[in-house]
């Protein structure tokens, strides 16, 4: 086994006593449903479904746009009211399909019926994983069932069960562990049983013990289970972070985790998978940690996808007074929000508004050269060094100091006494040095195009003349 954390991190202030000890409790939305068709990582989900049309829960309202995709499923019953541009939590207009929710949830046949996965095959177990629609419920959106079909599945020899939740603030992972242990660790069987040589590892922060003992205990008999006690450390739960501290294996921006021999999925991923295969029922669901010292109830929410941000926040009692920052996320990776008029989709994961933002407040001074950011960071990078090639727009120079590697964790910010705003920077370089890179290939395949064409041409010309 690996060496349970892994170089540099930082402990923020963790936040998570405000809606740890809450119990999951389940919502009924009252209003408008929307469903964009890019809530994933990939191409956008395209409609099966039109204007006026009649849907059901656990239909499904779009599919997958093509391999790397997912299909979008209906969470209550309803009329389709319109196909239009909506905005995101992430701040861009989508396609969506909007549905008239008439409150009865009648859903489509088979709905929620038994199923004995042992009696199904490796390809029946995957496609019910994406027609299910279940993506990776940590907040990175990636089509699950991608991560089932490896190259190679005799080659993987970890399933990792992220279930570090090492973000501030959120519990949502937490209480599905408490809650749901045996519903985890189900999903973990279903994907063991479709790769032979997979050990299976569910991996939780040290600062949740009782979860740990519970996990545990529930896996006792389960010869191809381990739970396995991580260093509290954020960003712990960082995928090449997770892999490293659970199996000493090193991974890049160049690789996947499957190159390591390993893939890896969120705990809610897992119980999500367990109830598409083993009950029948596709992703329509969200477990939202509302929180913060704004909030006035704190806590855990289970909610159809599609809900209003507002709604939600409504239901779980609204604030207190009128947050000076509310967040989609948690403080260190999340993403402000300036609206809440945007719908819970399948990477959402927790709402955190805060009455004071002491960030904004502080001023940014010059770099004093300290070098704790260096200390900090998790990919053991150069951030003063690499803040110098973003202020001067310098791609290469960015490249050269492997700064594609960063992860956005937001440590260097976090811990640079002079508040420089380093994670953003280093967010909108790699925006730019891939878009430099897009318009390059693009511009090679456009010259090939060009010099095939002309090569055809005197071709012909060649044969006409002969």
């Amino acid at each position: 086994m690996g060496v349970t954390t892994f170089k540099g991190g930082v402990h923020p202030y963790d936040g998570k006593d405000l809606a740890k000890d809450q119990a999951i409790v389940e919502l009924k939305p009252q209003g408008l449903m929307v469903y964009p068709l890019s809530q994933h990582i990939g191409a956008p989900a395209k409609p099966l479904v039109a204007k006026g049309d009649h849907v059901l829960v656990g239909q499904k309202l779009a599919e997958a746009g093509g391999f790397i995709s997912s299909p979008v499923i209906c969470s209550v019953s309803g009329t389709v009211k319109a196909i239009e541009k909506r905005l995101t939590a992430g701040g861009a207009m989508v396609d969506a399909i909007v549905v008239d929710n008439d409150q009865n949830y009648d859903s489509i046949e088979g709905f929620g019926q038994a199923r004995d996965y042992t009696k199904l095959s490796r390809d029946e177990i995957v496609n019910i994983v994406k027609e299910a629609g279940i993506v990776g419920l940590g907040g990175a959106g990636f089509p699950t069932s991608v991560k089932l079909m490896p190259k190679d599945v005799n080659k993987i020899d970890y399933f990792l069960v992220n279930a570090a939740e090492c973000e501030p603030y959120l519990t949502s992972d937490y209480r599905d562990m408490i809650e749901t242990p045996e519903k985890i660790i189900g999903g973990l069987k279903v994907v063991l049983s479709i790769f032979p040589n997979a050990k299976g590892v569910i991996a939780v922060e040290d600062n949740k013990p009782d979860a740990i003992k519970l996990l545990t205990e529930k896996a006792q008999g389960e010869s191809g289970i381990e739970v396995v006690a991580l260093k509290t450390k954020y960003p712990q739960g960082g995928e090449r972070q997770l892999i490293y501290a659970v199996t000493g294996r090193k991974i890049n921006s160049s690789m996947l985790p499957a190159d390591a021999g390993c893939i890896v999925d969120n705990a809610d991923t897992m119980v999500a998978i367990y109830e598409a295969v083993c009950e029948s029922k596709p992703l329509v669901r969200k477990i939202v940690t509302v929180t913060g010292d704004a909030v006035a109830k704190p806590g855990n929410f289970k909610v159809p996808l599609g809900m209003n941000y507002q709604e939600l926040i409504d239901q779980a009692g609204g604030f207190k007074d009128d947050p000076e920052k509310i967040i989609c996320g948690g403080p260190m990776m999340g993403i402000p929000l300036f609206k809440l008029d945007v719908p819970v989709a399948k990477n959402s994961s927790s709402i955190l508004a805060l009455l004071h933002d002491p960030v904004s407040q502080e001023p940014t001074t010059a770099c004093i050269g300290c070098g704790r950011c260096v200390t900090a960071c998790p990919e053991n990078l150069m951030p003063t060094m690499l803040m110098k090639a973003a202020l001067n727009k310098d791609s290469e120079r960015y490249t050269s100091l492997d700064g594609m590697e960063c992860i956005e964790c937001g440590c260097c910010s976090y811990v640079c006494p002079a508040k420089r705003p380093l994670t953003q920077a280093f967010k909108q370089m790699k925006r730019r040095v891939n878009a430099e890179r897009r318009a390059e290939a693009a511009k090679a395949k456009a010259e090939a195009e060009s010099k095939k064409a002309e090569d055809n041409n005197t071709k012909s010309t060649e044969e006409v003349k002969k």
